[in-house]
Formats: C-alpha cells, structure tokens, sequence
C-alpha cells in the first residue's frame, strides 16, 4: 500500500517543459541544505521551478510539504498568519501565533515552499531563521528576486531556459514556445522554425515572455512578434521603467514583452486588467463586475467578455471553475498601470466597499434568518472565508484612508465569519487598528461592537482586565439601540468574563437580561447561548438535573435555528452534564453526535477537544482500542495546530486512559506532562484528578518512583511521553540515563534550603507551590533555583527534578 503523501501543491495548470538538469541538482539539494532560495528576475520561472521540485519530492517529507503563497500578502505582520494558515495552526492566545508554529514544527520532517518573498524579505529572513534555529527536521525552499541573506541560506540562480543554437536547435525554450503556440491554436509555427530560434533569443529564454507571445501567435507569426518586441526593447523601453535604462537585460526584456502585450490589447481591455490588480488573489466573475465596472468606459454587461480575451492572451489566468487571478508580475505591472491613470484610490475605495457589503450579505444569509437549513446557511460562511485575502486588502485601505466606519463594519461581519472555523487572532488586531482612528461622526452602536470584539479577544488572552472594562462599555451601549444579534453575541463575552472573575451576582444579572433580549426577539442563537451558560453554572454548583434541563432546551434551541456549530456547542456541553452523572454512555453519544458537526465547519480547535473527551469517556467505558483511536486523533490535531491547550488536554485524557488500564505509571507520566506544559501557558495549580491520582500513585508505587516518573514526565516532550503511554512502555522513562553533570552532582554542594526546594521539584510544584509550602516568596524560590541549576551546571528546573528523584533526596521527607 503506498504511503499517503502530505501536500498543498497545486495541480500543474499545463505540461512542464525543460529544465531536467535543474531539477536533478534542486531534488539533492532540498534534502542537502536547511533553506534553498531561487532567485532571479520576474517571469524567469520560479514559482513553477520551485513546485516541480516539491512535488517531485513530496514522498521523502513524512510530515508533508506546504506551499504558502506570499504574493498576495501586503503587510509583513501577516506573514506567520499566512504561514499558520496553511498548516493549520490556530490561535490558542491571541497574537501568539508565532509560539504555535514553534510547537507544530518543532520535530516535523517537512519543507516549506515559500513562494514570493521579495516584498517582505526582512521579516521572511527573520522568521526562516527563527523556525530553523527552533526546528531541526524542518527545511525551506523559497521564491524571491531578492536573497534573504542570513546564515546557511544557499542561493541558487534560476537561469533562463536553453536557448537554440545549430547544434541543438529544439532548446528547451524552443519547446515550450511550440508547444503552447499549439495550445493557443496556432498550428504552423512549425512551418517557420527559423523565427521561432530567433524570437526565443529576443526573448532571452524568459518562460513569462515566450508564454505571453505564444499566447499571440493565432494573430501573428513569430517573425512578426520578434521584430515588435525588438523595437520595445530599445528606445520605447524608457515608458517602463520610468526612464531608467540600467535595469537588467532580462527585466527589459519582460517588461518589453509585458508592454507590447499589454498595447495589443482593446482600450476596455487594457482598462479592466489595471483595474483587476486591486483584488487579492483570486476573484469572480460578479467581484470583477462590482469592483471593475463603472458605467463608463467599461459596464457590468462588457465584463464577461473582456475577461474571457485576457485569459485567451494569458494575461489573466482561469485558476477554477469560475474565479481567476493573476500572475504577480502583471499584476504589478496592471497595478503601476493603475496608478499612472489615476485611477488607483478610487478602486481601492470601491473595492473596500464592495467587499464589505458582499460578506454583510453573505452574514446576513447565513445568521440573521433564525430558520435556516444548515447547507444553505454554511456555503455563506465558506464564500465568507475565501474572501478572507481581500478583507486583510480591504481593511488595510480602511486604515489607510482613515474610514473607520467601512472598516468597522467590515472587521465586524468577518469575526462573524471567521468564529466558525475558530479563527480569531486577526479579526482582534484589525479591530484595535481601526478603534485607534478618529471615531468621531462614527455611529456608537458600531463602536460599541467592536469593542466587544476586541474585548472577546482579550478574554482569550486571558486579559481579564481589559476585557471588562470593555466589555461592560459594549454591552451598555448597545442596550441604548435596538437589539441586534450582536448585544446578544456580547452579552455572551460578557458572562465568560464575570464567570471566571468571581463576580457571579454580575454574571446572574447579564444572564437575565441576555435570556429576556434573546426572547423577546425570537434570537434562537443567542438563546442558546444563555441556556448553555445557564447550564455551566448549574454543573459548577452541582445541580445536575437543571444542567441536564437547560442542555437539552439549548439543543431544542439550536436545532430548531438549524446552526450546526450551537448544535454542536450543546451536545459537547450535554456530554460534560452525562460524564459528571456517570452516565457515561449517553456522554459518549453526545460527544460523538457532535463530532461530526465541528469536522464539517473545519474548527480543529474543537475537533481536537471533542476527541480528548470521547477519549476520556471511552476509557471510562473499558472500550481502551476507541480511547486510544481518539485521544491520538486529539493529539495529532493539537501538535498540527500548535495548541498546548489541546495537547495538555490530551495527555490528561492519556492520564485517565493508562489510569483505567491500572497502568499508573503511565498515568503519573502523562499527568505531569500534562502538568508542565499547564504551567508553560501560564496556568498553575495541579487539577484535582491528577492529584487525587498521585495519592494513589505514592500508595501502590512509593512516593520515590512516583517523583522519580514525575520529573520524567515533566522533562520529556509530550509526544515523547505520549508514545511511551500508547504503546505500554512507561517503565522505558525510568531507564533512559542522565546526563553526567546529573550523575556526578554532589548532594552535599546544596545549602539545606535549596535541597528543600529540590525535593518540592521533584514532587512537582511549581515555583508558587514551593513558595507556598516554605512560606517564603516566588522571587526567593527563583532566585534559590537559579542557584542550584548554576551549582550543578543544569539549564532547566526539570533537571534538577529528575537529579534530585534518581538520587533519593527525598527519601524519607514525604
């Protein structure tokens, strides 16, 4: 059975020409050096080069290879959101993409094709040398006109292809002219070869060029075609380069065959290619229409066809059924075309609007309908996300032109869109970009949903604080307007907040008031969300049969507004109520009814936390081979998207497994795993089923074995541990050696303070426990374990715990 292969790469829109010597040296050299960039002009092939290379290779990359087209990507800011995007990385705390990419890579044997990076070389050289330093598997092969220049980066020069001579008059360049001259429907070039050489040589071998003039010759011959472009490479090349006649031979070359294409071309024509350069990447037909036509020189009704002419001359590219792009070269081209017209703020502008009212559109269909079938409501938020490109564009215009109101609105309607799949780290930073303007003249209720957005980002982030103060001004605004669905939305952030501060009284009042709105406007969503923290709070308080209640009104709730994602949210909530009645047959029936739903709306984020639960219940049920099946499938998930939460969630439900299997040290192992990377995300405090697990551990085990497993635990990599727990091999932990700095360290070289410290290490508390325990404050303990680590030439409190658990220190003080 052939082995799946992991990749993004597009489908090869035509036969790849040539270039076999090329690929030979890039196939060894991928696999050769950490980061291979081609570098070379535009038009001279290396996007296509870079492709074939990674296709080729795909098979010999066990973790895939991802392609991330940085073309369309403006803002540098947004190069490691492009980057997570791919790889499927999600936001756990907003703003810190960056440390999930870290996690996702950090053991993965994969290369990364970054295509296009010559307008943001700095930050690509930057984040290229982060992920190498960090991930030792993981290799890059780039795009760029321009080198990175940073240390082990090997450039390699895309030449262009071989050009004919007597001896070898079939030259690659020469084939890949025939053959798309054919392409084109021009059947007798064959018939004047000796143009044919000739024109491969006026256009120096560049692919762009002889693919824009094949494109021609159904008009005229190669003869012909050489001879123009000739001409504009000599005196006429000065109106494209605005009189600069140093620029390389290659570039005058293309930017000459660029230009005589593009003069070729019908006036409407020439008009709606610049006009195109304002999307993203790709487009439709009624985008184009919007955006491009203005009554005047080109209608709404022209559009089809001027679009169809551009795609025969391969100025404009029909990427799928019904959308289109185009090649970064002539869209840079088209953009300068646009700006010399003068053209290029007022479709900027026209494309803001435009975009923005297509996703109120699509979020209107899909949200504001209380009753709606699912499919239908779905593929609103599915076309919402592909115009996730010209949003960012969009937004940047918004800030840009200091037009808070278009981009409020826009920034609104896209968190909508984007809640769905749990993407939410972008939406927050162009909301705090857009709330920094001007507001004045912008209406308050408008203001007053952005601040909740920006308030619900905050409370991811676990900045509590400021997403209070926040979200107490969103709310009170918005109850001075009328109800819409998102007082309703943030009525919901508004009771996370109060819930997890201790302000229940608040909470209880908010919930009331969001109960009564949603009511009495039919609201069903909203409704739903009051019942299921309605339910929260009855399963904190431990009143079981009025959470059970409360689930199962949400349910009703969801279903009858037919939103899959708040069916989903119920039933998971529905599972926690039956775990916590020991029902856990009825748990397992709920989570895995909703399992389905999240895979659907590409949420891996809760598709991941679903397979912990199922996990944990399976084990529960004795039914270890489906544990097993799904707690791995939360871990894969969770390490893909970088999400520490996910994985801590799985190792605890790995826990739980090896628990039921009376496999405690395996159990003791995943829950300080679990434990430790807990604390690496800034949260404290041992969960009480681990603890009560420990009590349990000491007694069978022996309080030395299981501080000893705990340190290891603690120490190795959570795939590490996970994969000694699935496969039964706990006991491996305990043989694996020390380092001889741990094996040589004399006890007696500790002060009697700090070998109390390193046996509370050894127990596994963290640097608040142990300040606890000895009554002494935190900056003590981190000053006293700076110390024992430069005594015994340890890097990591981990070491110090499993040298202080393999020597005994704590025998006999437990």
């Amino acid at each position: 059975m052939t082995a799946q292969v992991l990749h993004n790469l597009p489908a090869e829109p035509n036969r790849f020409v040539g270039r076999a010597r090329d690929l030979a040296e890039l196939a060894a050299l991928v696999h050769e050096e950490r980061v291979v960039t081609l570098s070379g002009v535009g038009g001279i092939g290396k996007t296509r080069l870079a492709l074939r290379v990674a296709a080729q290779q795909a098979h010999r990359f066990a973790d895939g290879v991802w392609l991330v087209e940085l073309a369309r990507i403006g803002n540098p800011a947004l190069l490691v959101n492009e980057l997570a995007e791919v790889l499927g990385v999600r936001d756990e705390v907003p703003g810190r993409l960056l440390d999930g990419l870290r996690t996702r890579l950090r053991g993965a044997d994969a290369l990364i094709v970054l295509d296009n990076c010559e307008h943001l070389v700095d930050r690509c050289a930057e984040l290229v040398a982060d992920l190498i330093a960090e991930c030792p598997r993981l290799r890059f092969l780039l795009t760029s006109r321009e080198p990175l220049h940073i240390p082990g980066e090997l450039i390699w020069r895309v030449p262009p292809l071989e050009l004919p001579d007597e001896r070898h008059p079939e030259a690659e360049s020469v084939l890949l002219f025939v053959e798309r001259a054919h392409a084109a429907g021009a059947r007798g070039v064959t018939g004047c070869m000796g143009d044919v050489v000739r024109l491969c040589h006026a256009l120096d071998g560049l692919p762009l060029a002889l693919e824009l003039a094949a494109a021609r010759t159904s008009l005229l011959g190669p003869g012909r075609i050489a001879d123009r472009i000739a001409d504009r490479k000599g005196d006429r090349f000065s109106l494209l380069t605005t009189g600069d006649r140093t620029a390389p031979a290659r570039q005058r070359t293309l930017l000459a065959t660029v230009d005589w294409s593009h003069e070729l071309l019908l006036p409407k024509e020439r008009v709606l290619l610049r006009r195109l350069s304002v999307f993203a990447g790709l487009f439709d037909l009624g985008l184009a229409e919007q955006v491009c036509a203005d009554g005047g020189i080109v209608r709404r009704a022209d559009v089809l066809d001027l679009l169809g002419g551009l795609v025969d001359k391969s100025l404009v590219l029909h990427h799928a059924p019904g959308s289109y792009r185009l090649l970064e070269t002539i869209k840079q081209y088209a953009a300068e075309r646009l700006d010399e017209a003068g053209e290029c703020e007022r479709l900027r502008d026209r494309h803001l609007k435009v975009i923005c009212e297509e996703l109120e559109r699509g979020y209107a269909a899909a949200s504001y309908d209380r009753r709606k079938p699912w499919q239908e409501r779905f593929a609103h938020f599915t076309k919402g996300r592909a115009l996730l490109d010209d949003a960012r564009h969009a937004v940047d215009r918004a800030v840009e032109s200091r037009d808070p109101v278009l981009g409020l609105r826009l920034a609104r309607v896209s968190l909508a869109m984007l809640i769905v799949r749990g993407d939410l780290g972008e939406s927050i930073a162009w909301h705090e970009q857009l709330l920094a303007l001007d507001l004045s003249g912008v209406p308050a209720d408008l203001i007053a949903v952005a601040k909740g957005a920006l308030a619900y980002g905050l409370e991811l982030a676990d900045e509590l604080a400021g997403a209070e103060e926040l979200i107490v001004q969103s709310v009170e605004e918005q109850k001075r307007h009328p109800y819409t669905h998102w007082l309703g939305m943030a009525y919901g952030v508004a009771l996370s907040v109060f819930f997890r501060t201790g302000q229940s009284e608040k909470a209880r009042r908010y919930l009331d008031e969001l109960e009564a709105a949603a009511t009495a406007h039919d609201d069903l969503f909203n409704l739903s969300t009051a019942r299921i923290a309605q339910l929260n709070l009855a399963l904190f308080q431990g009143r079981l049969h009025q959470a059970q209640r409360y689930g199962d009104e949400a349910l009703a709730l969801a279903r009858e507004a037919g939103h899959h994602w708040t069916v989903a949210r119920a039933l998971t909530h529905l599972g926690a109520v039956a775990e916590a009645a020991g029902d856990l047959e009825t748990a397992r029936s709920h989570h895995a009814a909703a399992l389905p739903l999240i895979e659907e709306m590409d949420n891996r984020v809760e598709l991941a936390r679903c397979h912990a639960q199922l996990g944990r219940v399976a084990a529960g049920l004795g039914d270890y081979a489906a544990a097993r099946r799904h707690i791995s499938a939360g871990l894969d998930l969770s390490r893909k998207m970088g999400q520490r939460r996910g994985v801590m969630r799985a190792l605890v439900a790995l826990s739980a497994l090896a628990r039921a299997q009376d496999d405690l040290e395996g159990a003791v192992l995943a829950g300080s795993a679990a434990t430790a990377l807990r604390e690496s995300i800034g949260q404290f405090g041992t969960p009480g089923r681990i603890q009560e697990l420990l009590v349990l551990a000491r007694s069978r085990l022996g309080a030395g074995r299981v501080a000893l497993l705990w340190a290891k635990g603690a120490e190795r990599s959570p795939e590490e541990v996970a994969r000694w727990v699935l496969e039964g091999e706990a006991g491996r932990a305990l043989a694996q050696p020390g380092t001889p700095a741990q094996e040589a360290a004399p006890y007696g070289r500790l002060t009697a303070r700090e070998q109390e410290i390193a046996v509370l290490l050894a127990r596994g508390l963290s640097n608040r426990g142990i300040a606890q325990e000895l009554v002494i404050s935190r900056a003590t303990v981190a000053r006293h374990i700076a110390n024992i680590m430069e005594k015994l030439d340890f890097d990591s409190r981990a070491q110090i715990a499993v040298w202080a658990a393999e020597h005994g220190v704590d025998a006999g003080r437990t």
